[in-house]
């Protein structure tokens, strides 16, 4: 079975298609700047070079249509026809209390996705279009939808709503959603079978760390708590984003900038806080920010300093809140890669002995256990490969849809 795996962001559409049959990814790659004049194709089949294409892609069905004619080129492609592909899996951002798997995508599924729309107003409304642009050119072909907040649905309540009047939650949906959670589902799952142990035995800390960044608290295989909330805005602070705040900052900020409460939120507490803000404005690129550091650049050493004290923050809270910490994983483009930033977090562990070897914590992009053989807590890098669980997902609905039929 091929599954093709299609992630769209508002001016961007990216894609990997896997043979399940090998777990391997055939090819990948991603459209750019969709709608604008300067849009550009870079595909790349498994063991060969980039190709990129100029393409004049006005929408997202448009950009599909290179995806198609790329994956069948008799020069840079890897199938011979478009019908040996038997699903396309969407990632689809959010999915409200509505979905905690992934699912069939049919009507009612899609218009559960308009209903979450206000919940996810940047987010969904791409995921949608790239769904019904794939619809339209392969309407015989089924789709599944993953959603990032799934995983998360495992939360209880005391967990995941905020202190608000509760009709706050019963009439708009106000509480804690959680984001990442298929980046945290794998890692985690995977975490385990590297160790050899059911994850039904483990209390694990997932450390999803890049410019978008979040925590799960994952007990026996759920997800018990998240850093993200309402939107990916809450938590740790980010490339970006500020992370946690005091409410009453907004209303402040609205004052002092003279900017509305939307501007303050979607503007300056989304794209111009987090490391970058701390930082002086320097980066919101943590190789940078270390660079800088080394040079003596103290905001740069700040920003770092803060954003790896409130991993450290969040791990002792989710180990408190799960009775015990068995391990911690480190994941994304920052958890993978940068051993120096995996040193400051566990540097704060010590008191908890948990400790780190800095011979195996010199690794970036591969799976490793990083910890010492004494450590309390098992240390590891897992890189994350979310593509690789929704086609999963979607080659496991379709094969029992297939079962059925």
């Amino acid at each position: 079975m091929k599954v093709l795996v299609v992630n769209c962001g508002s001016s961007s559409l990216k894609y990997q298609l896997f043979d399940m049959d090998r777990q391997a990814c055939m090819a990948r790659g991603n459209v750019e700047r969709v709608g604008t004049a300067e849009a550009f194709i870079v595909h790349r089949p498994d063991g060969a070079d980039k190709v990129r294409r100029d393409v004049e892609a006005a929408d997202h069905e448009q950009a599909m249509k290179y995806v198609f004619e790329c994956l069948v080129d008799p020069r840079i492609g890897v199938i011979s026809d478009l019908a040996e592909i038997s699903a396309i899996g969407h990632r689809v951002v959010h999915g409200g209390e509505k979905f905690a798997g992934s699912v069939l995508i049919n009507g009612a599924v899609m218009q559960a996705l308009e209903d979450c729309q206000d919940l996810a107003p940047l987010h969904n409304p791409p995921n949608i279009m790239g769904i019904e642009a794939c619809r339209r050119l392969m309407p015989d072909l089924p789709m599944v939808g993953v959603f990032d907040t799934a995983f998360h649905q495992t939360m209880p309540k005391e967990a995941y709503l905020y202190g608000l009047g509760y009709d706050m939650y019963t009439k708009y949906g106000v509480r804690r959603y959680g984001f990442h959670g298929t980046s945290h589902r794998y890692v985690s799952a995977r975490a385990a079978e590297i160790l050899g142990r059911p994850v039904e035995e483990l209390c694990t800390v997932t450390c999803h760390l890049g410019n978008g960044s979040s925590l799960a608290a994952v007990k026996h295989g759920e997800s018990i708590d998240t850093s993200m909330g309402f939107t990916p805005l809450e938590g740790l602070v980010m490339g970006t984003r500020s992370g946690d705040i005091d409410p009453a900052i907004v209303s402040f900020l609205c004052e002092k900038l003279g900017r509305s409460a939307s501007e303050v939120v979607l503007g300056y507490l989304n794209k111009s806080s987090g490391v970058l803000g701390l930082s002086g404005g320097l980066s919101n690129d943590f190789r940078d920010l270390e660079q800088a550091a080394g040079r003596g650049h103290e905001l740069a050493k700040l920003a770092l300093d803060v954003f790896a004290y409130r991993v450290v923050k969040y791990i002792g809270a989710y180990a408190a809140a799960m009775g015990q910490l068995d391990v911690i994983v480190f994941t994304a483009g920052v958890g993978e890669n940068s051993a120096e930033m995996r040193a400051r977090i566990c540097s704060r562990l010590s008191g908890f002995g948990i400790s780190i070897d800095p011979e195996k914590n010199n690794v970036r992009g591969s799976e490793q256990i990083i910890s010492t053989p004494t450590s309390r807590a098992t240390v590891m890098v897992v890189p994350t490969n979310e593509e690789a669980m929704i086609a999963r997902d979607t080659a496991e609905i379709v094969s029992r849809l297939g079962a059925r039929s």
